[in-house]
């Protein structure tokens, strides 16, 4: 008996310690439930990267909505802020420590606001490219190894209004899902800026390996396999190598998924697709760049860059999740910022990382009453609707938690 007791007790202790995945495995083997996990009950430990611009409004907007969860459901949100960009180079004259990177790595998941300013006027961007903002998000990125991001794009019928769309097209709506690789291609490459006979020239490399191009596609094919069962593979083949290779891998890699449909489409196609037809669309993979521009693209299709979530997964249930939208330093410190897209995120992170389905559904759901109710920030009103601003809003949204 006393061994026994020695063992829970040393389980107990060391679940602290390791993720919340690894905890439920633990108490699931080992039956040591405490009186709180009896009632499906947990620690949610989050590390919160405020950021730049109106990154700290929304993310600040995302814990009260986060709380109203935890108080319902009686868990327990353990949030520490860590610095990263612009705010991070002010502090420590770099945009990422090695301690924010430990911070970042020893959490169940990272929940970010916004990184940049002005690329103008901020005094960061006068720095050298690996010491300006950007680069402590492109950095903690490889640090946690996150390759993988998604970004859904949904036409709620709410804001079909705010659809740029011609109604005919809209109409039909659309639910799709951007898959881009994350730790390769340009934004990774060796660059330079030499002159050559007095003549400035700037180069930038883009690289991936078979191996990179691979993991990305079998994630694709997951997911979509969990859709509508259709995957487009987007690249630039008749111009690329990369490209030419990433087609060649994918079509690898579906062999083993003879239940989805695979397609391949060009860049630039895509992009006039995306406003001619985008209900053809369901899961969208591509590379770095390729999805950095074409998930922007698709969250003004929607109505709103504010309402585009985003999640970037490695290959356990660790995630950062963040709204695919910029910092805004425009409108930073004005309280219109939309909040939404941060707090959709956080449902994904619930979702994907601590598998609380139902809780991630209580915030979606939240979202689109607000949205019925007929509450709008700036960037998403319309005609009949009541303006709010990101501190009403966020409490609206936890209200209806």
């Amino acid at each position: 008996m006393c061994i026994i007791a020695f063992m829970l007790i040393f389980n107990v202790e060391i679940s602290y310690s390791i993720s919340y995945y690894e905890i439920s495995i633990l108490r699931k083997n080992t039956g040591n439930i405490t009186g709180n996990e009896e009632n499906n009950t947990m620690e949610l430990h989050i590390t919160c990267i405020p950021g730049d611009g109106i990154g700290p409004e929304i993310v600040r907007e995302t814990k009260k909505v986060l709380d109203k969860v935890a108080h319902k459901y009686g868990h327990k949100m353990i949030y520490k802020d860590i610095l990263m960009g612009g705010a991070c180079i002010d502090v420590h004259g770099v945009p990422l420590t090695e301690e924010a990177i430990a911070d970042a790595k020893a959490a169940d998941a990272v929940l970010m606001g916004s990184i940049g300013g002005n690329t103008t006027t901020s005094p960061w961007y006068k720095l050298p490219p690996e010491k300006r903002p950007e680069a402590g998000l492109l950095a903690m990125r490889k640090a946690l190894n996150l390759f993988a991001n998604l970004r859904p794009a949904v036409l709620y019928d709410e804001l079909a209004a705010a659809c740029p769309l011609k109604e005919e097209i809209s109409k039909a709506g659309f639910d799709m899902l951007i898959m881009r690789e994350l730790t390769g291609g340009l934004y990774f490459g060796e660059r330079r800026t030499i002159e050559e006979n007095g003549v400035r020239k700037a180069i930038d490399t883009l690289t991936y390996d078979e191996n990179e191009i691979r993991r990305i596609a079998i994630k694709g094919f997951d997911i979509a396999r969990k859709r509508r069962k259709k995957v487009t593979s987007v690249d630039k083949a008749n111009v690329l190598d990369s490209s030419r290779l990433w087609r060649k891998v994918v079509e690898e890699v579906a062999k083993d998924y003879p239940d989805v449909t695979l397609e391949h489409m060009l860049v630039d196609n895509c992009a006039m697709q995306l406003v001619k037809d985008p209900a053809q669309f369901d899961v969208i993979l591509t590379e770095n760049m390729f999805g950095d521009i074409l998930s922007d693209e698709a969250s003004m299709v929607t109505g709103s860059i504010g309402m585009l979530a985003s999640a970037s997964l490695n290959d356990t249930k660790f995630g950062l999740y963040e709204p695919s939208h910029g910092s805004a330093p425009d409108i930073a410190g004005k309280d219109i910022a939309n909040p939404i897209a941060t707090v959709l995120s956080a449902a994904m992170m619930l979702r994907y990382s601590f598998d609380l389905d139902e809780e991630a559904d209580a915030i979606e759901a939240a979202v689109k009453k607000v949205l019925q109710d007929g509450f709008r920030t700036g960037d998403i009103m319309s005609e009949d609707c009541t303006r709010v601003g990101c501190t009403e809003m966020g409490d609206l949204l936890a209200e209806r938690i």
